[in-house]
């Protein structure tokens, strides 16, 4: 199953005898917690306009647990984001859309929840919100509700040792920007620089100018290009495990599994004994 979906294909299956189940994961960094930083209200951007049916789900309080030494965003209880996922009508046997305001790193770390916890059917709507051309509305939607219980997945999530291990292993990417990648600045967690070993790749490149997705041979050359191929294991990471997903939801449309480090640099930062590395090579 495509792990993306089309703003046409999605008009098509709203209007069919199945239609998926929409969630609105609208987010942005400076929701993060990080001090100085103005807040921006995911829930006044669903209020003022979304797609029909469509029910907000909030990445800070329903997709992660509260910051602290495990990262800005590590996983959320279960129990909560079961509960959220059933309040927005989610079920095992119904498929689900995610969307946010185009960049995508919302939706991808709501999409990845879905598929680590054991939901058969999500996918992201590739270019979010600015792809659709469909009516919006303002109405707030009470879904009936959903039977959908997350287990925790037996793959796909590496720890800090993990990371670590995978980085000298196989091929552990970094999602940030190149700048946080080599420690010229770092504007939110201890320290910059990266996890020794990690190759830079920045989420960014993965998609066009419009937000959409790369078609997947463009994509799967250019994870060619950074070291993967099919003999080694792939991870990823970034800031706190929202663009990292958004990184594996690239690799997903290229065909390439990969595991991602939740807990990213703001847990491996957090302790002084990891190592760091800094400047534009892996080691």
């Amino acid at each position: 199953m495509n792990a993306i979906i089309s703003a046409s294909e999605l008009a098509t299956e709203l209007a069919g005898a199945n239609p998926p189940v929409l969630l609105d994961v609208r987010w942005q960094l400076s929701t993060s917690r990080a001090a100085g930083e103005p807040p921006f209200d995911g829930r006044a951007a669903y209020l003022a306009g979304h797609l029909p049916g469509a029910v907000f789900v909030d990445l800070d309080e329903e997709l992660a647990s509260a910051p602290g030494t495990r990262g800005r965003h590590p996983l959320p209880d279960l129990a909560v984001f079961g509960a959220a996922m059933r309040r927005a009508g989610v079920s095992a046997a119904t498929p689900v859309v995610v969307y946010d305001g185009g960049m995508g790193w919302g939706a991808a770390r709501a999409w990845w929840l879905l598929r680590w916890t054991g939901h058969p059917d999500v996918r992201v709507l590739d270019g979010g919100l600015p792809s659709w051309e469909g009516p919006l509305e303002t109405a707030v939607p009470r879904p009936e509700a959903g039977d959908f219980v997350p287990t925790a997945g037996e793959a796909g999530l590496l720890d800090a040792d993990g990371a670590a291990a995978l980085a000298r292993a196989g091929v552990l990417l970094d999602a940030r920007a190149g700048e946080r990648y080599r420690g010229e600045v770092e504007p939110i967690d201890p320290v910059g620089g990266h996890i020794p070993g990690a190759v830079s790749a920045p989420t960014t490149e993965n998609v066009g100018p419009d937000g959409r997705f790369l078609p997947a041979g463009e994509l799967s050359a250019r994870f060619k290009g950074l070291g993967v191929s099919e003999r080694a294991p792939v991870g990823v990471y970034c800031g706190s495990g929202v663009s990292g997903a958004h990184e594996v939801l690239a690799l997903a449309v290229a065909g390439i599994p990969a595991a991602l480090y939740v807990g990213s640099w703001s847990e491996w930062s957090s302790d002084p004994e990891r190592p760091v590395a800094v400047g534009p090579h892996p080691q």
